[in-house]
């Protein structure tokens, strides 16, 4: 069986000693000039020029930030939108931050049943044999981000494949999102609320995908804009490394994210996208001006969560 993805993600934390995720949510109008114009130049103002640009800008900010932080996390919808050409691109996303000795999250949100499921999760984590299809490509994403709202008839599927595969899942507990708690925060008969209930079901999903740094491979994402949620589930899910959007951009501080660890300063990951991968300024900057912004971004992000870690006793080297 291959090793826990629980195991591999906390050895690659400590050796970037770096909690930070960068997320690729590339958006064409953003990117710099000189990329959209070399894609422009060979493949027109296509989707296939699109995606040569989103390729060629996620392996800019791959190789800014690969000796900084251990994890990236593409979001699928930004490359589905073009088609085959964008699906191509996130997969040799994948492969070159995979090749750079970075782990990936598939943010994609999959969540369905029976035999559906199963193709989703052969779709992001492989087949569970290489005989059931015709090429088994070399790489596949190291985790994946699943929706809850079907029941554990939606999540099994994922939690073996994972535990098969040596991959991880981040399972939606509380989002980051405002109107999160029109569904999350709704209480039950049992004087629990939605997402509490949903904290149970990855607490006892991921009991037996343990691994010997003590963390489950089955996580759940908590948003940073709501802190006490933070500190509420981690003391529910004290197995499950919790992915953390919303730091940044979206408001979410470094002492927001403290509550999301353990004392052991581990047990949480912190995704922040719009506010490093466009981190340069204007919309023209040279390659090396762009890679620069970029890198020192992160390094800003790390000594910001290193900081407050470390003021809260809680830091992990």
């Amino acid at each position: 069986m291959a090793r826990n993805f629980a195991d591999r993600l906390c050895a690659a934390v400590k050796l970037r000693r770096s909690h930070a995720v960068v997320g690729l949510d590339p958006v064409l109008p953003r990117l710099p000039e000189f990329i959209k114009r070399e894609a422009a130049a060979q493949y027109g103002k296509t989707a296939r020029g699109a995606a040569a640009a989103i390729l060629a800008f996620n392996r800019l900010v791959i190789d800014a930030v690969a000796d900084q932080v251990a994890l990236v996390k593409p979001q699928s919808a930004f490359y589905e939108l073009y088609g085959e050409h964008g699906v191509a691109a996130f997969w040799e996303t994948v492969r070159y931050a995979r090749s750079k000795g970075l782990l990936t999250i598939a943010d994609a949100k999959r969540g369905d049943i029976g035999s559906t499921a199963e193709g989703y999760a052969s779709a992001f984590f492989g087949h569970p044999s290489p005989l059931e299809t015709w090429e088994e490509p070399d790489q596949w994403a190291d985790s994946l981000t699943v929706n809850p709202y079907l029941g554990s008839d939606g999540l099994v599927p994922f939690v073996r494949r994972a535990e098969a595969r040596g991959t991880g899942l981040f399972i939606l507990v509380k989002t980051s999102n405002p109107s999160s708690g029109e569904l999350q925060d709704q209480p039950l008969l049992s004087g629990e609320t939605v997402a509490q209930q949903v904290a149970k079901l990855v607490d006892s999903l991921g009991f037996r995908l343990v691994g010997q740094a003590g963390y489950s491979a089955v996580g759940a994402v908590v948003g940073a804009t709501y802190p006490e949620d933070l500190k509420r589930y981690r003391a529910e899910m004290p197995r499950a490394i919790l992915l953390v959007p919303g730091y940044g951009a979206q408001g979410g501080t470094a002492d927001d994210v403290v509550g999301a660890f353990n004392l052991d300063g581990l047990g949480a990951v912190i995704n922040a996208s719009r506010s490093i991968i466009y981190a340069y300024p204007g919309t023209d900057p040279s390659p090396q001006e762009a890679a620069a912004a970029i890198a020192g971004a992160v390094a800003a992000m790390n000594r910001d969560i290193n900081g407050a870690l470390q003021a809260a006793g809680k830091l992990a080297w």
